[in-house]
């Protein structure tokens, strides 16, 4: 078996095997029916049986009970496990703990570490991330942020309405977004923290603690991440000074450190599950006949296929690009994200759809599973930031850059003279 990336070192590709393994062998066989959530009682034994293959959370240090691999290795493994819709459940490296985690392990404390990242690590806890909130607040703009928090003697008091905040149901914790003033440093009790920016703040919020209520239910169309997408209400939720994660006023900065990785594990798990699409079509393709042909030697069948690899390959590209970059520069990573999360999102929903219809119709039927996988990866052109927002962006960041080319000197391409002949661009 080849590697999906000739740079892989023989540790990660060792994983990457094993991984691969053990998603066939063991995962597959235990999927529920297409469109059904995994059991409790499931989840809990095949994350067992994924500890003891050693398989179990390798985005996470050795230290805390992960395979230790490195962002720029995550993607070949994410693939393998992305490749069952439950194996990132099952590998415990599925939204929105996987994120919780990796931002935890960077800039949390070792009494946050020890209280939240460990029995997250190990499975025996689970989190959710609170940032998404009713119009007018957070969501494609997070600047617009209304949930609060107020400082008072010791703590914080939150006051705050957030909506699909994913995992919630079965949260043990969740990192609240919210808007905090300035603090001085003086005026709040002998326990207050130094002195700190209006801005917005992450704060640890056990589910547990008064005043925090898990309120409507959203149903979606999608089902892979455990726990659903509720509203959540604060009320008047007093967190003592230890819930601070990083510092006051700098949760967008942190936010980063979040979520450029988080939406590009997204594309490693969903590209995993457009490669399962494509080997159904092949499968179909090369055991199947119509009109005196095999399938797979008909010309508008291999268009769609080599579509399919095409998608596949220029996703596989720009992810491991963006991984390799989050590592070394993680604003211009974080930049790289938004390509390859409106990129992918599309692009595997279109290796999907082909698929499927390759199929015909047993393919919008639950005997495959590639009707509920157009459900799940649907949804991910607006998670995460909408592609619309992504694009913007995208653009805003070329636009502004080669602006910055040209004050510097470079030449304008586009500009002609009064005899419309084009200047600066000769051959």
């Amino acid at each position: 078996m080849t590697p999906l990336s000739p740079l892989l070192s023989p540790e990660i590709e060792d994983l990457r095997l094993r991984t691969r393994d053990f998603i066939r062998s063991v995962v597959i066989p235990a999927e529920p029916a297409p469109g059904e959530r995994l059991a409790e009682s499931e989840r809990t034994r095949l994350q067992a049986a994924a500890k003891d293959a050693g398989v179990f959370a390798p985005h996470v240090s050795r230290e805390y009970g992960g395979q230790g691999v490195p962002l720029a290795s995550w993607s070949p493994i994410f693939q393998e496990a992305g490749y069952s819709l439950i194996g990132p459940t099952v590998l415990n490296c599925q939204a929105p703990d996987e994120g919780n985690m990796h931002m935890l392990e960077l800039i949390g404390t070792p009494e946050q570490k020890e209280q939240y990242l460990r029995p997250l690590v190990s499975g025996a806890a689970r989190s959710c991330f609170g940032m998404t909130e009713p119009h007018p607040g957070a969501g494609s703009d997070p600047a617009a942020l209304m949930s609060s928090a107020a400082k008072v003697d010791g703590g914080w008091v939150i006051n705050g309405h957030k909506r699909f905040t994913s995992g919630a149901n079965n949260a043990a914790f969740c990192i609240a977004m919210v808007r905090t003033a300035a603090v001085d440093g003086a005026g709040a009790g002998s326990s207050s923290p130094a002195a700190a920016p209006a801005g917005a703040t992450m704060l640890l919020v056990d589910m547990e603690t008064p005043g925090v209520r898990i309120g409507e239910q959203i149903s979606t169309m999608d089902r892979a991440i455990g726990g659903g997408h509720p509203h959540v209400h604060f009320e008047d939720v007093f967190v003592p000074d230890t819930a601070v994660l990083g510092s006051p006023g700098q949760g967008f900065r942190y936010a980063q450190v979040r979520l450029g990785p988080a939406r590009l594990t997204h594309c490693m798990r969903w590209l995993g599950l457009a490669r399962r699409a494509m080997d159904i079509a092949l499968d179909r393709t090369n055991t199947r006949e119509i009109f005196g042909s095999a399938m797979h030697e008909l010309g508008i069948a291999q268009d769609m296929l080599a579509l399919n690899v095409m998608d596949l390959e220029t996703s596989d590209a720009i992810i491991t690009k963006t991984a390799a970059l989050l590592e070394t520069d993680a604003k211009a990573g974080s930049a790289l994200s938004s390509v390859a999360k409106a990129h992918t999102s599309e692009a595997v929903y279109r290796v999907i759809d082909r698929s499927l219809q390759l199929c015909g119709g047993d393919g919008v039927t639950n005997s495959l599973p590639l009707a509920s996988y157009l459900n799940e990866v649907r949804a991910f052109r607006i998670y995460d930031g909408s592609n619309e927002t992504h694009k913007w962006a995208i653009a805003r960041r070329a636009s502004a850059g080669r602006r910055r080319e040209v004050e510097a000197g470079a030449p304008l391409l586009a500009t002609v003279d009064a005899d419309q002949s084009f200047t600066g661009a000769e051959a």
